[in-house]
């Protein structure tokens, strides 16, 4: 099979199911800034202590999972048999549970917030920072996209937790590298 098939050379893709849209859509920008998001964890999975692989990657599994329901036309979710088109597992309450149990422990680990923190203090904590603004951007886009035709609730949750747990993860790198953490002190 050949990576290149042409078929999006006139500024269209297909959803899955089949559907031909333009590249600007709102599905296309939400899922791929889902896959943009997926690739900056990679980064950071190769930058950071092997501590957080086994999560990292079980991240990576879900996004590859939201981003395909994010890419599922909902016109045509069934095939003609009566079969779900995608037949893996969505994003569930576990998956947002195991974000939570993962920010708890680090949680306990780390010293009290008192201010905002500027991003930065080490290469790897700020690739931890840039993973969570790319991951507040793809929720943005997710949003806006259950505005338009509705989203499953766990997979906007699942956004909004797994913002919280990379800045969590950027504080534990800082505590771990013994990196300073700068307060942002307003003039």
């Amino acid at each position: 099979m050949k990576i290149y098939t042409k078929t999006g050379d006139k500024s269209t893709t297909a959803l899955i199911g089949g559907t031909r849209v333009a590249k600007h859509n709102i599905k296309i920008d939400a899922y791929g800034t889902v896959d943009e998001l997926n690739a900056f964890i990679g980064l950071l999975r190769d930058k950071i202590s092997d501590n957080y692989t086994e999560e990292l990657i079980a991240i990576q599994n879900n996004l590859f999972v939201l981003g395909s329901f994010l890419a599922l036309d909902k016109s045509k979710e069934k095939l003609p048999n009566g079969k779900d088109r995608l037949a893996i597992k969505s994003i569930d309450e576990q998956d947002i549970l195991f974000l939570e149990k993962k920010i708890d422990q680090m949680e306990e680990t780390l010293p009290a917030m008192t201010h905002f923190i500027l991003p930065g203090g080490n290469e790897n904590v700020s690739v931890c920072h840039v993973c969570r603004t790319v991951c507040r951007r793809a929720e943005r886009k997710t949003s806006l996209l259950n505005e338009a035709e509705g989203v499953s609730p766990d997979i906007l949750k699942y956004l909004n937790r797994l913002s919280d747990y990379l800045f969590v993860l950027a504080r534990k790198l800082s505590m771990d590298l013994q990196a300073e953490e700068i307060p942002w002190k307003p003039k």
